[in-house]
């Protein structure tokens, strides 16, 4: 059966599916599998406020004791926001370019996922699609129930491949074969109200949470490593609420963000912070998103690289750069790779995709898919 990937794109991108996203968007996706033969599992995890979410395992399981391959992904989107030429949830045409909220993160890859599904023989060895409806949020009801799942049905896949708009000036020219972790932290440095003009009956925990801030801002967590950049932190706010301009206030309260690579973990990072905190008489809320993680260039980045050559004759750069992704997930599943669309235009307005990656896109996740259901 041969599907068009822009037409399945455009499908998928008329159903309005802000994260996190449940119902008809997964609707559609299963009326495209279904003819395929893939059996269907859906189903609806968390409530508010980071749920409900819903997830889908498909799987189309090959001969008995063959490879199985996965796609994995997810239907939901960041808000549109305003300032939009055409309806974000409204796919379009115009020229070379299909427009609509999702187009490249990541609408448009799981339409070229489905596309080259259509084309591997169920013969092959066996498919499936991992997808959620949040990764664009919390990530909390997501693609971790989805593992659950997927290990409850002794389905885990030999490999995985997930669809993030890697390609920075071409589609093509980058692979995601790791990225770093991520922890947030809320600081808090307490103190006691009092008049400004009376400071020696306050306790002002302002210069605390300040002299903590420059402690960690100075900080130099390491200098990266052969496969990632340096772990940066950033401090990403700083609030007060202080109405009054006679008034030393009671709390100061500060949050922030650290991305690391594999020389660290989130909880010795945490440990880290709290270790300076304490110093300052501060304290620490911490919520590590993900660790760190890389897939080794091997036998399976050199499949995804030749499949990718054989399309558009690049030779793929192997990155861990950029934000955080659910195959930090996934990769305690099996190897997983990242790969898909250009991200020039993902979560801004008047996201769009080049009709033509969508078809090239299609043969390059076709030629990956029968190379790893053949190792």
């Amino acid at each position: 059966m041969t599907l068009d990937p822009v037409v399945l794109a455009e499908r998928l991108i008329d159903c309005e599916s802000v994260t996190p996203a449940t119902g008809a968007v997964f609707d559609c996706f299963e009326a495209m599998l279904k003819p395929l033969g893939f059996e269907i599992h859906r189903f609806i995890a968390g409530e508010a406020p980071d749920g409900p979410v819903e997830n889908m395992f498909a799987i189309r399981r090959g001969p008995e004791g063959s490879r199985h391959f996965a796609f994995a992904g997810h239907l939901d989107v960041v808000p549109p926001g305003e300032g939009w030429t055409t309806g974000p949830f409204k796919a379009e045409r115009r020229g070379e370019l299909l427009y609509g909220r999702g187009a490249v993160d990541m609408k448009g890859s799981i339409a070229s996922m489905v596309a080259a599904a259509a084309e591997v023989p169920a013969e092959a060895g066996t498919l499936s699609f991992i997808i959620t409806g949040d990764e664009e949020g919390p990530a909390r009801y997501g693609t971790v129930p989805l593992i659950e799942l997927i290990r409850e049905m002794k389905a885990e896949p030999d490999l995985c491949l997930v669809g993030e708009p890697t390609s920075v000036n071409r589609l093509g020219d980058m692979v995601k074969i790791g990225r770093r972790g991520s922890v947030n932290m809320w600081i808090n440095c307490k103190g006691a109200q009092g008049h400004v003009a009376y400071p020696h009956l306050a306790d002002n925990p302002i210069p605390r949470l300040i002299a903590l801030l420059a402690d960690l801002d100075a900080l130099v967590l390491d200098d990266g490593t052969e496969w990632f950049q340096p772990s940066n932190l950033e401090i990403t706010d700083l609030d007060v609420g202080n109405k009054a301009t006679n008034v030393i206030p009671a709390e100061a309260r500060a949050r922030i963000s650290i991305r690391f690579n594999d020389r660290h973990t989130g909880a010795g990072l945490v440990a880290m912070v709290e270790d300076v905190a304490r110093r300052h008489k501060g304290e620490v809320r911490a919520v590590i998103s993900g660790e760190s993680f890389i897939t080794l260039p091997g036998d399976y980045s050199t499949l995804i690289a030749e499949a990718v050559k054989a399309e558009t004759g690049l030779d793929p750069e192997l990155s861990t750069s950029g934000g955080t992704s659910d195959a930090r997930f996934l990769r305690a599943v099996c190897p997983v790779v990242e790969f898909g669309l250009c991200n020039a235009t993902m979560h801004k307005k008047d996201e769009a995709v080049a009709l033509e990656d969508l078809s090239v896109l299609q043969r390059i996740y076709q030629r990956i898919t029968l190379a790893a259901l053949k190792t």
